[in-house]
């Protein structure tokens, strides 16, 4: 450590960032604001976080740390008690050579690292990153210890009330209260994970949180059971919902505020038999694409679905099971055809996003208003092109091929398998062959799947019974992650589509209209160059953009 005794001060001079007589005046205003140095610099106007950072990073030979694209291992985070990391605004990355990795916002500060040394047992090696990005991820990564401070504060709180038994669901307004900060701590938390779900849900003895990133559920932590029914009743006051009522299913929605970025949530509370269950659905604008060319097309398959588009009229289904992504490209297939010259109006249950130009309604079946209703009602307002949330049964079927027929574009899901499978859906709904041959312009079936961590993700050679599942003759080189800090020890990071594309063509349509046969449209489909679920993932794992058990995961069952 002894190597960093040099001060910010004369490695800003030495870099020629600020004069000896700007450093004078900061260190001035640091004896009446008791501020560090670099802060000064910057509220001043001095100099910017940016230009510290990397003259101490050039000068001083410190690594540079992107917090914003690694992840941290939990018990790497443990070894920093929360106090010490507030306190010199730090963060422990790794353990290098029995040294511990801290990354700071003034690395150069000797008695930080002496303190560090002291509370963690390791010889510090100093790394820097940029102060904004320390402050965020330390409530990132401490976050789960609050939350867990708060559940301890609330069970001293309550200890009278602990004789062997459960307390009751009161209302919880004090803003003060370890409840809310519980609360706020896990959404906060949850959006720093850029988990897409929070589940809040009781065991036995106790309550269990999970977040849900990128599609696969993660235990963040567990409390005492007696902390949900609070916690339940908290909820349920954010929403809106009836906080007396335990017998039946409520949904609401919760308008939130992170880091001055709105985020909206989806609640849905259902009764279990050891108590109410929470799933909050994170909808996050700030991170949400609707560029139809960033979900995971393959160039051909973009095509197929802008010819698609192009169409003047008919109905296009895309389907998939919850959670596949559906929203996202019927969004991005509206933002093509978003125009001033059009008429666009929705119905959804519930509406996600608010998209600019468009008019959209939500379901509401407490007064009534269905997608039937609602559709009924779309038609008397003079609109081009039409989404329906979901076509969940023959009046809604019913209307929306009749809409297509008229000359409208449809667009809307639909719960079936694979793509061909959305025929016989239809006919089982009780729609006529006719009608299903004249308006079906096509269909997209999709999944979700995780990306390989660009971080860790290396090459080997794929063994037989990989060669087997992929349809190879002879071994090519695949790739995997191995695990890190960036992927959380996954492997994977992020997530992308595969996709099957129907197109309906004259051949498809006689077929429907004599004798509608599932084999038959799936191999003139196949002739004709579609890519069945499990092939667009085949495609994938060969360009090295995920992996077999990836495939395995999200294909289970489908046929090559």
């Amino acid at each position: 450590m002894a190597k960093v005794r040099k001060r910010l001060g004369e490695i800003l001079i030495d870099a020629g960032i600020i004069t000896s007589e700007v450093l004078d005046k900061a260190l001035k205003i640091q004896k009446l604001t008791e501020e560090k140095l670099g802060q000064v610099l910057v509220s001043k106007g001095f100099t910017t976080d940016e230009q510290i950072v990397n003259a101490v990073k050039q000068q001083m030979g410190i690594p540079l740390i992107d917090l914003d694209n690694i992840n941290v291992r939990q018990d790497i985070i443990d070894i920093l008690p929360s106090s010490i990391a507030r306190k010199y605004e730090s963060i422990p990355i790794d353990i290098i050579n029995g040294s511990l990795l801290v990354t700071m916002s003034d690395p150069l500060n000797y008695f930080a690292a002496e303190d560090i040394k002291i509370a963690t047992g390791y010889n510090v090696k100093p790394a820097i990153s940029f102060r904004e990005s320390i402050l965020q991820n330390i409530e990132k990564y401490y976050g789960r210890s609050r939350a867990q401070e708060a559940a301890r504060t609330y069970r001293k709180s309550n200890s009278a009330l602990r004789k062997d038994r459960i307390p009751s669901a009161q209302p919880v307004d004090d803003t003060s209260a370890p409840i809310i900060k519980f609360i706020n701590t896990v959404i906060e938390n949850a959006v720093m994970y850029k988990a897409s779900d929070i589940h809040i849900e009781p065991n036995d003895r106790e309550m269990r949180v999970r977040f849900r990133v990128d599609g696969v559920l993660r235990e963040i932590m567990r409390t005492d059971i007696e902390m949900l029914a609070p916690v339940i009743s908290r909820i349920k006051i954010m929403s809106n919902l009836n906080i007396a009522e335990t017998r039946v299913p409520q949904d609401g929605k919760i308008g939130y505020r992170v880091k001055n970025k709105g985020i909206d949530i989806r609640v849905s509370i259902v009764p279990t038999i050891l108590g109410e269950k929470i799933v909050m659905r994170i909808l996050d604008k700030s991170v949400f694409s609707i560029d139809l060319g960033k979900i995971g097309l393959e160039e051909d398959e973009l095509v197929k679905l802008n010819r698609m588009i192009d169409n003047p009229y008919g109905i296009i289904l895309v389907s998939g099971p919850t959670g596949s992504g559906k929203t996202t490209t019927l969004y991005s297939i509206l933002n093509i055809l978003n125009d001033v010259s059009k008429n666009i109006i929705t119905i959804e249950d519930p509406v996600e996003y608010n998209l600019d130009g468009i008019n959209q309604m939500q379901v509401n079946t407490k007064i009534g208003f269905d997608f039937a209703n609602g559709l009924r009602n779309i038609l008397r307002q003079d609109p081009d092109i039409i989404l329906v949330g979901e076509i969940r049964d023959n009046e809604t079927a019913e209307i929306s091929i009749r809409s297509a027929l008229t000359g409208h574009i449809v667009l809307s899901t639909i719960h079936t398998n694979n793509a061909v499978g959305t025929i016989g859906r239809l006919l089982d709904m009780g729609i006529k062959p006719f009608l299903i041959s004249s308006t079906l312009t096509g269909v997209v079936a999709q999944r979700l799947i995780r990306k390989i961590c660009p971080n860790c993700g290396e090459e080997y050679m794929c063994d037989e019974s990989e060669m087997r599942l992929l349809g190879l003759s002879n071994p090519v080189k695949l790739r995997k992650g191995k695990g890190c800090s960036l992927c959380n020890d996954t492997g994977y990071k992020g997530r992308t589509g595969i996709f099957e594309i129907l197109e309906i063509d004259k051949d498809m349509r006689n077929i429907i209209d004599s004798n509608y046969n599932d084999s038959k449209i799936e191999k003139i489909a196949e002739e004709k160059g579609m890519d069945t679920l499990r092939k667009s993932c085949i495609n994938k794992v060969l360009k090295g953009i995920t992996t077999v058990d990836e495939m395995l995961r999200a294909t289970y069952g489908d046929r090559v």
